[in-house]
């Protein structure tokens, strides 16, 4: 593994030869060389001045060379190929579009989401279960600590905002996203977009209709307009408002046209619709299918190596395939938000001691603690199965093959390097004088009888990156047309790096592969046969399970007293998940998405397509449809206490509302309440149709009582207009609920005419 660049200097150039070496060379750090032209242009930037103005006259300064190198990667693309194949992914940040000239430092590319992909950095809960905590500030404060390290790490640029709406939950890359509900997802990718923007660039991504992993290359995505802007784009525009400098493209095509080439998305709605002025950049490699194409629809910066653009455009612009206003509008973007970015950024640069450091640590604990979801939590001899006492708890039995096995998620672009905190380690940890026990469960009788010896049993069981993650599949990339995206060596040394790529991939051929979509949404037979027999042999039995998107658990969801959605929940988890267990923390996390009993309660889902639907039904909302019950409906989860919600007042104006409920603890412990606001309109076409606007949270003490407000959009319950090609609310009545999951039948209500 490279180390990371420091912060504050330039990386110091290998002696041997680039190609030799391996590791990419920029040639500029991301921190600002004081008396260059860029960092005078920032200063006047901090002053006043316009980015826009500013950014011009540095292409004015530059020759038609360097503006066409400021728009693709730094790294020659043999040398960048050979660096993956030797150092692995991201191991130091990505340059694009620097200019050592002027002091332009570009961007310095570092991936996410769970955390910092470069180095060993902080390892947060995957943004699935962070999406479970229902908290957009505790999302902004991971923003922060993610946004420090980026900047300690030799990045100025996270690209690590992932808000694709997962239609179904195969999907391999669930776990990179928040929720399939477009208002949850707004409000969190917003928290850490803000989050991070103090000391990096935040990227939102992959735009547009990206939610199918093996099919990413090929697939053709039909949507029609009204459910584009009513469902998959508004998450998009709420990240936008709240500040992102950068949209990444999806390598999917969205209804005929590669997302790279889409002048539907990249300018109509992204640039005219929204008034986006910052600049966009291809997914890694594959993503630009023509180079002429992705300019002229507005996506600005190829990355994240000087690939096709460094080897067609400089012909394209003196044929006149290209124009020069393009060049310099794609340039435009990019300086100007670097200048924007440099001129209001966090004054002080993070130390290097940032990365992982105690506060961090103690931040991913909390994230992991506020994740998880107590989905069942039945009687045993005369009281809930959880929380376990630690005072009379004298044996406990870790069974399962991931109760120590390091699984912090997918190992594609978002792979932390971090080291974590198994369920097994966190339990001993806060056992010290009791006996546990751990059995990998490889043998189900084996295993229950060690759960009979002791007082309880947690079985952790589920998925890891081999079931479900991005697909790391390098024999695809060696198909015909993926190979034509590559520049042609031109020396030897770039030859000799494609032989070895290609080696590599002959190699590997007949060997397993790794990741991508589900292709079961149950647990693995053998952790279901586990569960069975540890909970017949101990009555107190918890299940754990990790993973990311929805697990079908029907046919065993009753045999024991309690189950938790333990998700990938980062290097903390297992202190967390003892924490939960024990008592000392009381469970607050409610699912970001419903739990269907069965598969024929999903849409479609073919992970070979080539082309594919995608309408308004999934979700929660596909369940109401068909009138079939969810084993878990949206926003459902327990707690160690309970409350309750009286009276509702609701006041709408100006397409908001403003909604307030007493949320009053009615047990006898301290806990969080997730308060969610529900709209149901009550005439026209899609009467009938409940839909979450908003949420909040109230956290009490035992009998207290305060009153919950939410303010929210009236945006879902809006209808394109093609002709106006905005959103727009039409009148009529609608019902109102505050509620703690959907379908609640305890909810509150109240009736307005919009």
């Amino acid at each position: 593994m490279s180390t990371a660049p420091s912060a504050s200097t330039a990386p110091t150039p290998d002696p041997r030869s680039a190609l030799e070496s391996g590791r990419p060379q920029p040639t500029l750090g991301p921190e600002l060389i004081p008396g260059t032209p860029f960092a005078q242009a920032v200063d006047r930037v901090g002053d006043g001045g316009d980015p826009d103005v500013e950014a011009d006259l540095l292409l004015n300064l530059m020759t038609d060379a360097e503006q066409l190198a400021l728009l693709h990667g730094n790294v020659p693309f043999w040398q960048g190929r050979r660096s993956i194949m030797h150092d692995g992914y991201n191991h130091f940040p990505y340059p694009a579009g620097a200019n050592a000239r002027l002091g332009v430092p570009g961007i310095h590319f570092i991936d996410g989401p769970r955390g910092v992909v470069v180095g060993s950095a902080t390892a947060f809960p995957v943004s699935m279960a962070r999406g479970a905590t229902w908290d957009p500030d505790l999302e902004e404060r991971i923003g922060r600590a993610i946004g420090e390290e980026v900047r300690a790490s030799g990045g100025n640029f996270f690209g690590g905002v992932c808000i694709n709406l997962p239609r179904h939950p195969a999907w391999g890359r669930v776990q990179e996203t928040y929720s399939d509900q477009s208002v949850l997802l707004g409000a969190m990718g917003a928290a850490l977009t803000r989050g991070v923007s103090a000391h990096a660039i935040a990227c939102v991504k992959h735009f547009a209709l990206n939610s199918m992993e093996n099919a990413r290359f090929d697939v053709d995505v039909h949507c029609d307009p009204e459910t584009l802007h009513e469902d998959f784009l508004p998450h998009f525009r709420d990240c936008v408002r709240a500040g992102a400098g950068s949209l990444m493209c999806a390598y999917n095509r969205v209804n005929g046209h590669w997302a790279s080439a889409s002048k539907e998305l990249l300018t109509e709605v992204l640039r005219e619709e929204w008034g986006f002025t910052g600049f966009t950049i291809s997914d890694f490699i594959w993503a630009i299918r023509d180079a002429e194409a992705s300019l002229e629809a507005g996506l600005d910066v190829e990355t994240p190596f000087a690939q096709l653009r460094a080897e067609h455009l400089p012909d394209a612009l003196a044929t006149g395939k290209v124009s020069r206003d393009a060049v310099r509008a794609s340039g435009r973007r990019l300086l100007r938000t670097l200048l924007d970015h440099y001129a209001h950024r966090s004054e002080e640069c993070p130390p290097t001691t940032v990365i992982a450091n105690d506060e961090h640590h103690a931040l991913a604990r909390e994230a992991a603690v506020r994740s998880m979801v107590l989905l069942r939590n039945e009687a045993v001899a005369g009281a809930p199965a959880l929380p376990l006492d630690p005072g009379s708890l004298r044996s406990l039995a870790v069974i399962g093959r991931l109760a120590d096995t390091q699984n912090l998620g997918d190992h594609g672009s978002s792979n932390v390097h971090a080291h974590q905190v198994t369920p097994l380690a966190g339990l001993r940890a806060a056992l010290p004088e009791s006996q546990v026990v751990h059995d990998n469960g490889s043998d189900p009788a084996r295993a229950a009888a060690r759960a009979a010896e002791s007082d309880a049993a947690v079985v952790v069981v589920g998925y890891t990156a081999a079931e479900e993650g991005e697909w790391v599949n390098g024999r695809i990339y060696a198909r015909d047309d993926l190979m034509q995206l590559y520049p042609k060596p031109h020396t030897a040394d770039e030859q000799a790096v494609l032989d070895e790529m290609m080696a590599r991939l002959e190699a590997a051929a007949g060997k397993s592969e790794i990741g991508g979509d589900r292709t079961d949404l149950h647990l693995p037979q053998e952790d279901i046969a586990l569960i069975r027999a540890v909970a017949a042999a101990q009555p107190r039995t918890v299940v754990i399970i990790v993973a990311a998107g929805a697990v079908l658990m029907e046919e065993w969801f009753e045999s024991a007293p309690a189950v938790v959605m333990g998700w990938y929940s980062g290097m903390e988890g297992g202190h967390a998940l003892a924490d939960l267990l024990l008592g000392t923390e009381n469970f607050s996390g409610r699912m970001p998405y419903a739990i269907p009993r069965s598969v024929d309660d999903l849409p479609d889902f073919r992970a070979d397509a080539t082309e594919v639907v995608y309408d308004r039904w999934y979700g929660q909302r596909l369940l109401a449809h068909k009138g079939v019950q969810a084993l878990i409906p949206l926003g459902q989860g327990l707690s160690y206490t309970t409350f309750a919600l009286t009276g509702l007042d609701v006041v709408v104006s100006e397409g908001r509302v403003r909604a307030s409920t007493t949320v009053r603890n009615t047990g006898e412990r301290a806990g969080t309440a997730t308060v969610q606001l529900y709209a149901t309109r009550l005439d026209g076409d899609r009467a009938g149709q409940r839909e979450l606007i908003g949420f909040t949270q109230a956290s009490l003490s035992p009998g207290q009582s305060a009153t919950a407000s939410i303010a929210a959009s009236l945006r879902p319950l809006s209808r394109w207009d093609s002709r106006e090609r905005d959103l727009l609310l039409p009148a009529g009545n609608v019902r109102f609920e505050a509620a703690q999951f959907w379908g609640d039948s305890d909810a509150v209500s109240s009736t307005t005419l919009i």
